[in-house]
């Protein structure tokens, strides 16, 4: 299909960079309001960073001025009567919140207004990097309906009880400047370069060595999700086995060496 084609549920447009998968929410005619289309080719972006070895960072972004107003609902809201997931469950939930869970990072670009899903997708990145423009909004409650994906409790474990619910529980808008003092973004930048940002962090984490990448970030989701004993029992089990690949033998040879390491994710 032709850019003047375009098919009216959207798409989610995908690049490879090397080691970075590149994934664009592509419908800025209409905002980038999310369909279920755009849900499943969502959930199948994340599946193919997931399973590709020689993919190592996911970045995603959004084609426009805007990130996403939103789900479209008279598109959207079928599938949730019927209490139907828009996440087809054999692939990986993007809002990482089920089995198959993600263990790649995922840096994330947003810019403009980015409402509802935006601010879910956010919360479930690895790292946020917000333009200054950025309009920021959970604003089920106003529609009748409450946030499903992630909102309700990660903004507690973000920013505590009060903070939370001042925003949850009325819809009100907020801007970069809160989503950074509120921890659910890392860093606000001029409009225009958050892509170029977030592309920079996702090279350097793609520098290095990708299992000791998965393995550190799956221990420290361990400790979100089940506490620091949980996490630290974990430890000398992941040591022993990264202690014995061949990226750990290139990283003390490259030390010795003083050289860059070539890691190769064994």
């Amino acid at each position: 299909m032709s850019e003047t084609e375009r098919d009216p549920d959207g798409r989610i447009k995908l690049e490879q960079r090397g080691a970075l998968l590149l994934i664009g929410i592509d419908r800025p005619e209409k905002r980038n309001g999310f369909t279920p289309k755009m849900f499943a080719e969502l959930a199948a972006a994340y599946t193919r960073l997931e399973e590709d070895p020689e993919l190592r960072v996911g970045v995603l972004h959004a084609e426009g001025d805007h990130f996403t107003a939103g789900l479209d609902m008279p598109k959207c809201a079928p599938l949730r009567k019927e209490g139907r997931p828009y996440i087809p469950l054999t692939e990986v939930d993007p809002f990482d919140l089920r089995e198959p869970m993600r263990s790649k990072p995922v840096v994330m670009a947003l810019k403009g207004i980015s409402f509802t899903v935006a601010v879910e997708l956010m919360l479930a990145a690895d790292i946020a990097i917000a333009a200054e423009d950025c309009r920021f909004s959970q604003l089920e409650v106003k529609r009748g309906i409450m946030a499903g994906c992630g909102a309700t409790f990660r903004f507690v474990e973000r920013a505590g009880w009060g903070n939370a619910m001042k925003l949850l529980l009325t819809g009100d808008e907020f801007n970069a400047a809160e989503a950074l003092r509120l921890n659910f973004v890392q860093e606000v930048v001029p409009v225009g370069q958050e892509l170029d940002r977030a592309l920079e962090i996702a090279g350097r984490i793609a520098e290095q060595a990708p299992l000791a990448v998965q393995a550190t970030r799956d221990n420290a989701r361990t400790a979100v999700n089940y506490g620091w004993q949980a996490a630290y029992g974990r430890i000398a089990s992941t040591q022993r086995r990264l202690f014995n690949t061949e990226d750990a033998k290139e990283g003390v040879q490259s030390f010795i060496e003083k050289r860059p390491a070539r890691f190769v994710g064994r």
